[in-house]
């Protein structure tokens, strides 16, 4: 096997090794995809400004986020459907986490459930949840999530509806995926996919069947899907589930200054200025855009993170001299699960400690916490998204 030097390099052996419904799904955006793509190209905006002369030893990427000790400011975004881009995802990138020592944050549309993950791990993680109309439901997650010793709940505040992605209405998205003619030729030569998935028990929904009232099944698990997400949901309801949840709290999705301020009034320990990925609202703002003026809004009331178009490391250290306390990646440990399983996960993360590290050097800093704008050559008016770049 070539040697993986990049995330790059492991995208394109997931494309390889994964069913395309699958690779779709995680790679792709809502409707012309131009949000997805700018997530990542408007980081390119962003200059470093390389110092010289500087001592260089014992440089530290140790960190905090939420108060958790990490290795670096680096967290496992919640994806769903992980445990379908390789057999058991959740468990093997839980673990790898685990190991390397950043947070792990498990999707309520998990194909691993809650109690799968903390079998396998002797950590605490994170729990993601969706806003859902079902309050007895979502209770009864935070009362698992609080018995397997999750120590924050990650809230979801995007996807009070479903953005429409193409490409996974075109592959019949669906878990475990529907056997058709197509979908058995592409799985046919998918050997190492197969095989894992084979050798599992888990190929549903781990959170929702056997745990939602009346869905017991896939067919049943459809009709759930369409009718649980809350489009109703305000402030108030947020504030609800912080109470309902006693801990620690982060929501996610954040892309306005004003809702920055809202998560904040309403209990909010952190945000994640995020929008999904690119995969709802399409012709957004990126998310690394959007970032100076929410952290404007809020100064030090709330800690505040970025997802959404991290693929480097030097992304990373972007995003942490702009001012966020901490980063969330997606697409790119999904692409080193899809590739290698759990030692592709753990080589995605060696790959951007590499990275930020080596780019820490560069720029003159031995603290990733001592990052800041001094850092960076920012275009005038970046952080305004009606000023063109």
């Amino acid at each position: 096997m070539a040697v993986m030097t990049c995330i790059e390099d492991l995208r394109r052996l997931y494309e390889r090794r994964v069913p395309r419904m699958f690779y779709d799904y995680a790679e792709s955006g809502s409707w012309t995809e131009q949000t997805f793509r700018e997530n990542t190209t408007d980081f390119r905006h962003i200059r470093l400004r390389q110092r010289v002369a500087v001592d260089m030893a014992g440089r530290s990427t140790a960190s905090q986020m939420i108060g958790q000790d990490v290795a670096m400011p680096v967290g496992l975004a919640p994806v769903g459907l992980t445990g379908m881009q390789c057999a058991d995802g959740e468990i093997k990138a839980a673990r790898a986490a685990e190991r390397f020592g950043v947070p792990f944050c498990l999707s309520t549309l998990s194909i691993c459930s809650i109690e799968d993950v903390a079998e396998h791990t002797t950590r605490p993680f994170w729990f993601q949840v969706y806003t859902l109309r079902d309050d007895d439901f979502m209770r009864r997650l935070f009362e698992r999530a609080r018995a397997a010793g999750c120590s924050a709940i990650v809230v979801t505040v995007d996807l009070q509806i479903l953005g429409q992605r193409h490409k996974d209405l075109k592959n019949g998205l669906s878990a475990p995926p529907r056997l058709t003619v197509k979908s058995m030729v592409d799985m046919a030569t998918k050997l190492r996919w197969g095989l894992g998935m084979l050798g599992t028990k888990r190929r549903f929904f781990g959170n929702v069947v056997g745990h939602a009232k009346g869905v017991t099944d896939p067919a049943s698990l459809s009709t759930w899907t369409a009718e649980a997400f809350d489009p109703s949901l305000d402030w108030k309801r947020i504030a609800k589930f912080k109470e309902m949840w006693g801990g620690p709290m982060i929501v996610k999705g954040i892309l306005d200054p004003e809702d920055a301020r809202h998560a904040a009034e309403v209990g909010a320990d952190a945000i994640v200025v995020s929008n999904h990925g690119g995969r709802q609202l399409d012709g957004a703002v990126s998310a690394i855009r959007m970032l100076p003026s929410i952290l404007d809004a809020v100064g030090d009331r709330v800690e505040v993170h970025l997802d959404s178009g991290i693929r480097t490391g030097q992304d990373i250290l972007k995003a942490l001299a702009l001012g966020a306390r901490g980063t969330h990646i997606g697409r790119a440990f999904v692409y080193g699960l899809g590739a290698m399983g759990e030692a592709g996960v753990t080589r995605s993360l060696e790959i951007l400690h590499k990275e930020l590290d080596l780019t820490m050097a560069l720029c003159g800093e031995r603290d990733v916490r001592n990052l800041g704008p001094h850092n960076l050559i920012v275009p005038r008016g970046f952080g305004d998204p009606t000023v063109p770049l």
